[in-house]
């Protein structure tokens, strides 16, 4: 465990290209893993958390290589995972453990996936339930199926499941675990949520169809088609400087190569209604469209942000939370209890961090109440804990720049999971 210290700034500019997208990262293996052939695709996000992933599935069996931010794939088609000489342990990754559980379900061998403290205490019930519709064997501790996750794997039969929650790794949970089931395989989506999934099924080939809210996959019966692609930014590593660039004076900040699925730009509509001065450009539109961002100083106000719009902006609720602090006027976050259950309970982490510095802001147990002041000074010569979750440890650092002395961020190496050299580029456009 480390900590680091954040100084007060007069401004942030310049360019900063974040790294590749995580969840775009975690499903390029998977995907290319059933694939024909060799599949290849870079700027690969080397986060601890997509890492897993690789580590997972050569346990299985995979041949992956790795080269600078490139990652080649020696697919194995749907027949081809082996059983893995021991347990799966996927660290502190949801994503992989979700997403996983739907793939070995259907499988001929059996598994236990786990993780660390964190990810061991986080709800698999979410996935396990619709698993067993479809007729898994698949069992965690107690009521909330918490880690480790045994999985005897069985001949799934295709369901027609309704998704209430809006969550991306419910719904790929269960389209992954349809190739692998007999019949059609249906999602309905009762609240819309990130569409990679939904994109890479289309990209590799795989027997997918949308009608509507309506997701469907077959059986596959064959292997993938490999691909070669590039990853684009992750808008939820952008977001940071993205707000960054809006709360501090005199300041630009060009976000470059970025993400723009308009299932992942909610953040971008958020901020635009607290009146941000942002510009969004699209570059390319291949299967993930990409572009630049560009945020500059800004006058912000507070808003309402309800639960209804959450799906689309879930893992930018605590920089949003930052962005809040230095908006005039209340913000109102509701519906957001799916923050309660990520790497930690991030009202409370980010309500705590805050706080330390000085703002007023208090939780609910759905979201939090923030009386922002577009002229606030923070207070310095604290610590703040992270509570080891990255997307914490980088809102309250992006906080601290506009601090009236050094913050200290404990456990401030989090940040590895899905950004790893933040604090670097913090630095660069700083100086």
């Amino acid at each position: 465990m480390g900590n680091v210290v954040v100084s007060p700034k007069s401004k942030i500019c310049g360019q900063v290209i974040p790294p590749g997208d995580k969840s775009i990262s975690h499903r390029a293996v998977m995907f290319s893993a059933f694939a024909c052939g060799k599949s290849s695709f870079n700027n690969f996000l080397f986060s601890d958390d997509c890492k897993s992933t690789i580590r997972a599935f050569k346990q299985m069996g995979v041949e992956i290589e790795t080269e600078g931010n490139s990652v080649t794939v020696n697919g194995v088609g749907f027949c081809g995972l082996k059983a893995p000489d021991g347990v799966l342990d996927v660290g502190n990754s949801g994503t992989t453990m979700r997403l996983l559980s739907g793939i070995l379900a259907g499988q001929s061998f059996d598994t236990v996936l786990t993780g660390d403290a964190s990810l061991c205490s986080r709800p698999m019930k979410r996935v396990v339930d619709p698993l067993r519709l479809m007729g898994a064997d698949i069992s965690g501790n107690g009521q909330k199926h918490l880690a480790p996750l045994t999985i005897k794997g069985k001949k799934l039969r295709a369901i027609n499941f309704d998704e209430e929650l809006g969550s991306a790794q419910v719904k790929s949970c269960v389209l992954l675990a349809g190739l692998f089931a007999d019949g059609k395989t249906c999602v309905n989506e009762k609240k819309h949520s990130r569409d990679h999934t939904e994109r890479m099924l289309m990209k590799f080939n795989a027997p997918f169809e949308k009608i509507g809210n309506q997701l469907c996959v077959s059986k596959a019966v064959e292997s993938l088609t490999a691909q070669s692609f590039s990853i684009p930014a992750d808008i939820s590593s952008a977001a940071f400087f993205i707000v960054a660039g809006l709360i501090m004076p005199n300041s630009c900040v060009e976000i470059r190569n970025v993400g723009l699925n308009p299932t992942r730009t909610g953040v971008i509509n958020v901020l635009k209604r607290m009146g941000a001065d942002i510009t969004v450009s699209v570059v390319e539109d291949s299967f993930e469209p990409v572009g630049t961002i560009t945020s500059k100083s800004s006058r912000l106000n507070g808003v309402e942000i309800t639960g209804d719009e959450i799906p689309f902006f879930i893992d930018e609720l605590p920089i949003l939370m930052t962005a809040a602090a230095f908006a005039e006027g209340v913000t109102v976050i509701s519906g957001a209890e799916e923050l309660r259950v990520k790497e930690t309970d991030r009202i409370a982490s980010m309500v705590d961090g805050l706080s330390d510095l000085g703002v007023d802001i208090k939780a609910t147990d759905d979201g939090a109440i923030i009386n922002g002041n577009s002229d606030a000074v923070l207070c310095g010569n604290v610590s703040v804990n992270s509570f080891h979750d990255h997307r914490t440890a980088m809102s309250i650092a992006i906080a601290a720049l506009r601090a009236d002395a050094d913050v200290t961020i404990i456990d401030h190496e989090c940040v590895a999971i899905s950004y790893p050299d933040f604090f670097s580029d913090l630095k660069r456009l700083t100086e």
